[in-house]
This record gives C-alpha cells, sequence and structure tokens, in this order.
C-alpha cells in the first residue's frame, strides 16, 4: 500500500454541527456557548449557525467568528388565525426546501436549536433527512415552534424543571440552560476593579435586558434620588441603549448627583460578567439566561417579570425561583418607585434574609449546564 493511500484511509472524519437559534439574544448566547463548549472538546469541529437576515443573530454571529448562513423567514406566527399566518406558513415550507439544501451542502452530523422561529425550517428539515437533531428550551413554558419540533427532534433539553411536561418524557432531559464560561469564572474583586466600587457597601444590579425596560428605568428614577440620600448602598443601572438619555433627563430634573461614585448608570455593560461577580443583588426581568446566571452565582434577585412574553413565560420563569426563596417579585402592572423602593428595604436591611436568598439561588443554579447539552449534542453524532 503506498503512503498517500494509507494516509487517505486514516484520515479522521471531521465532525461538523449545525446550531440555529435568532430573534433575541435569549435565543442566540445559549446557542454560542454550547457551540464553544464543544469546540473545546473538539478543536477541529466546524460548524455553521443558521438565523435570518433581520434578526439580531445576524450580526452577533458572525462578529463572534462563526460561520453564517440566513433562511428568508418572514417572522414567527401569530397565536390565532389570520392571513398573514397563512403567507407565513406558505413562507415556511419554501424555507424547509432551503434548509434541505443548507443541509445537503454541510453535511453535518447534528443539528441544534436553541429557540426562535428560524429553528422551525432547519430542524424539520434534518428530522425529515434522518439527521440527529436536539433543542434547547430555556423557558419554563415552551415556545409555540419548540413544542411543533418536539415531536420531530432526536432530544430536548429544557433548562427548567417546569418545562419538562411540555414535552415527551423519552425523550427530555433536565439540563438547566448553559451559562458563558465568563460569567463563572469572573471574581468579585474583578468587578469591583472594573467599576471602583467598594466591599464594603452592598451592590445592586439594574438591568431590564439588552435593550433596557421601560418601567423598571422609570421607577428607579425615584429609588435612585431616594437612595442616594441613604449613602449605605451601591448601584449600578444598566438602562439600555435607548433608553439611556429619558434616564439621566429625569434624573437632572430631580437633582440627582451623578458625581456620586456610589451610582453609576450605563447604556449597556460589555463586561456583565464582572458587573454580576460583585453583585449581592440584582433587579432583573426574568429572562431565562438572565436568571440562569443568577443561580449559577446565588445572586438573590427582585424580578419584574416582561409582560409580553410569549405566553407569560417570564412569570413562570420568576416563580420558579421565588418558590424556593431565591427572588422576590413584582408584576410589571404593579411596579412602581415606592414598592420597590420597599423590596430593596426588606431585602438589604435584612443580612439574614439575603444570604438565605442567596443559598436558595444555588440550588437552582446549573453551572455544568453547557457541559451536559454538549454531551447530548456529541452522543447524537456518529
Amino acid at each position: 500500500m503506498q503512503a498517500t493511500e494509507f494516509l487517505v484511509l486514516c484520515e479522521v472524519e471531521i465532525l461538523k454541527i449545525i446550531f440555529s437559534g435568532g430573534g433575541t439574544g435569549g435565543h442566540i448566547y445559549p446557542a454560542l456557548t454550547l457551540l464553544n463548549t464543544v469546540q473545546k472538546k473538539f478543536p477541529d469541529a466546524e460548524f455553521l449557525y443558521v438565523g435570518t437576515k433581520q434578526g439580531l443573530e445576524s450580526d452577533i454571529v458572525p462578529k463572534a467568528g462563526v460561520n453564517f448562513t440566513a433562511l428568508d423567514l418572514e417572522g414567527g406566527f401569530e397565536r390565532h388565525f389570520t392571513l398573514k399566518n397563512i403567507k407565513r406558513a406558505a413562507n415556511a415550507i419554501m424555507s424547509v426546501k432551503h434548509a434541505k439544501k443548507i443541509i445537503n451542502d454541510f453535511k453535518p452530523e447534528v443539528v441544534v436549536g436553541t429557540g426562535g422561529y428560524v429553528c422551525g425550517p432547519i430542524l424539520l428539515a434534518a428530522s425529515l433527512m434522518k439527521i440527529p437533531t436536539l433543542i434547547q428550551e430555556q423557558n419554563a413554558v415552551a415556545g409555540i415552534t419548540n413544542k411543533i419540533l418536539s415531536k420531530f427532534v432526536t432530544k430536548i433539553a429544557v433548562g427548567s424543571e417546569l418545562a419538562l411536561k411540555n414535552f415527551p418524557e423519552e425523550k427530555t432531559i433536565y439540563t438547566g440552560n448553559p451559562i458563558r464560561d465568563e460569567v463563572l469564572q469572573a471574581k468579585k474583586s474583578d468587578g469591583l476593579a472594573e467599576f471602583n466600587f467598594t466591599a464594603d457597601l452592598p451592590i445592586v444590579l439594574i438591568s431590564g435586558g439588552s435593550r433596557g425596560a421601560r418601567s423598571i428605568n422609570n421607577a428607579m428614577v425615584e429609588v435612585l434620588v431616594e437612595w442616594q440620600k441613604k449613602s449605605a448602598v451601591q448601584f449600578l443601572h444598566v438602562t439600555g441603549k435607548g433608553e439611556f438619555d429619558s434616564v439621566q433627563k429625569q434624573l437632572a430634573e430631580k437633582n440627582f448627583n451623578f458625581d456620586d461614585a456610589k451610582i453609576k448608570i450605563v447604556p449597556y455593560l460589555y463586561n456583565m460578567p464582572q458587573a454580576m461577580a460583585m453583585a449581592d443583588l440584582a433587579i432583573f426581568r426574568a429572562g431565562a439566561t438572565g436568571l440562569a446566571e443568577l443561580t449559577a452565582r446565588g445572586i438573590p434577585a427582585i424580578l419584574i417579570p416582561y409582560p409580553f412574553a410569549a405566553e407569560n413565560h417570564q412569570e413562570y420563569n420568576a416563580n420558579a425561583l421565588v418558590k424556593v426563596g431565591a427572588a422576590k417579585m413584582i408584576l410589571n402592572k404593579d411596579l412602581t418607585s415606592e414598592i420597590l423602593s420597599a423590596q430593596l428595604k426588606e431585602v438589604l436591611e435584612n443580612p439574614v434574609a439575603l444570604q438565605n436568598m442567596s443559598a436558595a439561588s444555588l440550588t437552582l443554579g446549573k453551572p455544568k449546564a453547557a457541559e451536559e447539552i454538549a454531551d447530548l449534542i456529541l452522543g447524537l453524532a456518529k
């Protein structure tokens, strides 16, 4: 046998995986976390990310250095009969044909979806082509796309125990939600140095998500003005880029002291892991990824669920934490600066209660979720 023939016979097939998830960061970042976890195990693996042109993934994924291609989809289905749904159904059928071509060209061993309507065509096509598939559902209440796909896919990994009832028992596993390594590795000292805070006073981290939350921002204006006079707490308030100017204007009208080193107001955080590492309490929406990161670090929280989330899933997400004593919840319709300030006082002025909330939060944390799901993905590969 010639040496070249021997090398050809011994050549190892490269692992290829398609990831798909879109619409919001809550679908995109878990996919990228899983991709990076698999890549650590198989550095030579090849990946393709399938999204839409109009979704955040078209910007985030290429910047992460991942090969990206888009399906031409017009949007998800509305939850009642409309003429628009008929048009979108026809568009989705055509997208399955396009998805089959993507799969034929890339030839993946596994296809993974982390949510959003873009997952529908690519995972359905893969299932029909007998290629192993996995969906990762982050929320306590499953999205409509994942509910449909659950009848076709090979495995389902859920981020909440409450979601188990939404899927076939024989193919569903409770893993928790994948968390970025940076969130787990960041140290409190990193955050204190980054934001020039002190360890002597409690630190409250406020964020309504990457785009901000107007109701939280408006309530926090009065809270910051009130608590600035107490000089006993430090605040890092992330307003969202679109809300920053409005918050600044409202605070200025109330003679807020912007030079106070104990209160920092920023439009966006690129270093959220460091902020979480130093936080003693968080005021958050109840998106699944954010809650997974909070519980992995054992951060107590006051949660204000986004009221227009599909199937009201954020309220269910928040309830899972409230039930074990890891969080307090204020419904968006009930949110006022007075109620929020009272909740802050109740928690921050009782160190024992804060410690108990932290311990309860850790019981829900799943810091190894990405590893577990990556092993499921690899187990599906040939």
